[in-house]
């Protein structure tokens, strides 16, 4: 139990888990046998795991973060231990007892909590760290934003390259320019479009209807740079969200949201460089849908984990820019339930409507949070599908979810009845996060 008298399930637990492998090896350790010393106060747990070595690993977990703390040498977050110690919890409540943290545990408690009391003192005064030196960072701005300029100027001749001498010369020529291209985008220092770049050399090989593909990605990277090149005359909620699109930061400035915040899905996705964890959270009082993007060095898994189908009392503050649902998480998050119902949904052409009006905000926009509501998972002749349950319309699933067995766990939960999901709703289909059975409206069934 933590603080406010809610334990975790170990589903929910499960769901931290950076990777299959320490899932599997922090369920191992989610019996009593290789834990002593634990106990539990003011919503941290605490124990020592028995290792290879003589001595055992000292391992703190702060349920009010979450955050972790483990002498064991991983660097994944939570670490196997940390899981062990919450499965544990998670399976019987009187593992760890009420108890007088120890010095090891109380120090690191201690540490943690006061950086994040102070955080929270300067986000009240208003601190927002001002550089020492304004006119250095206006010039750097300047500088920066001249070569941004510089690139699309390119980026816009070649791309009228490409249409003067026709798409079928995007497959003859190959990947090489295109990633010339992006290298100059990334000498620019907009690494937005550098991606974009990528993006458009990639698609020449990405099988049958690509010319349609890439004179698309093309209009949208047009628009892109036209915006930029234009940006003075934009609206300043737009401009925002055209900077943000190119690759400069927009800052987290909004007014802090206090809320009782559901958690609804998790998920990892990256490349050789990157790793980056998306959370999507849904505030029971405001009603509103945030997004919470952290990341990690290539194969190391975000610190940022927060449990499935849990209810976290904390403060996000939103960022700036049209149509942003994007947000930063306060220092700590108080769960205060294990399960809560899910968002108020809508049937497939509320989901459309809703993903139209997001797009008139961000034309970029690949995708965007929706919950369908009396759904029914049916397979058409090439593709699963959602379907309303009185057959009217229907959401096909992307690819990529047909080819995850989060798609077999809906099938299963739907029992070829209605169901209520959660996920992202885009132009290449819907992709499924999350599910709730009418028979068990309060349990979040993952489906990443």
């Amino acid at each position: 139990m933590n603080a406010m008298g809610v334990r975790w399930t170990a589903e929910q637990v499960l769901a931290l888990a950076p990777d299959e492998a320490s899932r599997r090896a922090g369920s191992k350790l989610g019996t009593a046998g290789p834990w002593s010393g634990t106990g539990r106060a003011d919503g941290a747990v605490w124990g020592l795991c028995k290792g290879s070595g003589r001595t055992p690993y000292r391992t703190v977990v702060d349920t009010t973060g979450p955050a972790y703390h483990c002498g064991c040498p991983s660097r994944k977050f939570p670490c196997k231990h940390a899981l062990g110690l919450l499965l544990l919890q998670a399976s019987d409540a009187t593992a760890a007892e009420e108890a007088t943290a120890p010095d090891w545990a109380a120090t690191w408690l201690e540490s943690r909590r006061g950086r994040a009391a102070s955080a929270a003192a300067r986000r009240a005064e208003g601190d927002a760290g001002a550089p020492a030196d304004p006119e250095a960072a206006r010039r750097r701005s300047e500088r920066r934003t001249a070569r941004i300029t510089s690139g699309a100027q390119e980026l816009e001749r070649r791309l009228a390259d490409l249409l003067r001498g026709g798409l079928a010369a995007a497959e003859r020529s190959g990947y090489g320019q295109w990633d010339e291209t992006a290298a100059r985008m990334v000498d620019a220092q907009a690494p937005g479009l550098a991606g974009r770049v990528r993006e458009l050399g990639a698609i020449p090989g990405s099988g049958p209807g690509w010319p349609v593909r890439l004179l698309e990605e093309c209009a949208l990277t047009h628009l892109l740079d036209r915006a930029w090149l234009g940006a003075d005359r934009l609206p300043a909620p737009f401009a925002t969200t055209v900077r943000t699109r190119i690759g400069l930061a927009a800052p987290a400035e909004g007014a802090a949201v206090r809320d009782r915040w559901h958690v609804l899905a998790q998920y990892d996705a990256g490349d050789a460089r990157l790793t980056t964890r998306r959370i999507w959270l849904h505030g029971t009082t405001s009603g509103r849908t945030a997004l919470l993007l952290s990341y990690g060095a290539a194969g190391r898994p975000p610190r940022l984990a927060l449990p499935v189908g849990a209810v976290l009392d904390g403060e996000l503050t939103p960022y700036a820019g049209s149509g942003q649902l994007r947000a930063e998480p306060g220092e700590q998050f108080v769960p205060v339930a294990s399960s809560a119902a899910p968002p108020p949904g809508g049937p497939v052409g509320a989901a459309l409507d809703a993903y139209g009006r997001a797009l008139r905000e961000d034309p970029w926009l690949d995708s965007w949070p929706v919950t369908l509501s009396g759904v029914v998972p049916t397979r058409a002749e090439y593709s699963w599908q959602l379907a309303d349950a009185d057959g009217r319309e229907a959401l096909p699933l992307t690819p990529a979810a047909q080819s995850r067995s989060g798609l077999w766990r809906l099938v299963a939960l739907s029992g070829g009845g209605p169901l209520t999901v959660f996920g992202e709703c885009g132009h290449r289909g819907f992709t499924p996060l999350a599910a709730w059975a009418p028979e068990t409206p309060d349990e979040t069934v993952p489906l990443v």
